[in-house]
């Protein structure tokens, strides 16, 4: 059997990768045999993260600060990566900082959550995808949120941003899959982590982690569930819905009849 190194590395991507899941991811995957790229806003805590894995595992790790909102970040992504054979994309970075409703914050507040969510984790996919399938193997996982179901007040660019990643996620699992490249969209409830303490904070609620998903058990059931994307719904089987109108399982099902319906369909027009 192929071990998750030699399906997935050597060199693992991770933005949001300082702090909550993205450390977890890190940890992990170190522990694995992966080297890896860690992207963050907070240069502080990347590179004491850094430190702490290379001081535990024998891998390489290159840590640098890049703000995803900005229209170069992905840019500098690959530029950064370029020398390394990336094997495995993670997109953890995506929290709703604004606190806001719509109408009550400026619309360039708006478009760099947009810019964040959606343009940058695209524009990576897309590069890193192109390298992943010329390899015919890789993976990525795009972390999500349960907000992607449904429009929320105060919410709707980050339900709208987290509603496309879902199905962006769904269509390039459809792709990819014919190419030995494994996407999975990590949905996730509320996790314990420090971007959704101050979430709470701000909003004057208590913080009271009962019930809530820890980052290490959301990184390892993320990377157990890589191989089996689309969707993955954090903390329910991939044959429920959950919180979700249909399950993980009657999505996949949905695509592939559909890709089987227009291969007749295209069969028959020749």
């Amino acid at each position: 059997m192929i071990s998750f190194a030699d399906r997935y590395g050597p060199w693992a991507v991770i933005t949001g990768a300082s702090e909550g899941t993205g450390a977890e991811f890190a940890r992990q995957l170190a522990a694995k045999g992966l080297n890896l790229i860690l992207i963050a806003r907070r240069e502080g805590p990347l590179d004491a993260l850094a430190e702490e894995i290379g001081g535990a595992c024998p891998v390489k790790v290159i840590s640098a600060t890049v703000d995803l909102t900005r229209k170069d970040a992905a840019a500098r992504i690959i530029e950064i990566a370029a020398p390394c054979e990336v094997g495995l994309y993670i997109a953890n970075a995506g929290a709703d900082t604004n606190q806001s409703m719509f109408l009550d914050n400026d619309i360039a507040s708006w478009e760099a959550l947009v810019a964040m969510n959606v343009t940058t984790t695209m524009r990576l996919v897309h590069h890193f995808g192109q390298e992943m399938r010329a390899r015919a193997r890789g993976g990525m996982i795009l972390v999500g949120s349960g907000a992607c179901y449904g429009g929320l007040s105060g919410m709707g660019v980050y339900c709208g941003s987290k509603a496309f990643v879902m199905n962006l996620a769904e269509g390039l699992w459809a792709e990819f899959r014919h190419y030995g490249v494994d996407v999975l969209n990590l949905i996730l409830g509320r996790t314990d982590t420090p971007a959704h303490r101050i979430s709470l904070a701000k909003s004057g609620q208590p913080v009271d982690t009962t019930g809530m998903a820890q980052p290490a058990d959301v990184a390892r059931v993320g990377l157990e569930q890589l191989p089996h994307g689309p969707i993955c719904n954090w903390g329910s089987p991939n044959d429920r819905p959950g919180f979700a109108p249909q399950s993980p399982d009657d999505r996949r099902a949905k695509i592939l009849m559909i890709e089987a319906a227009s291969a007749a369909y295209a069969g028959k027009a020749k």
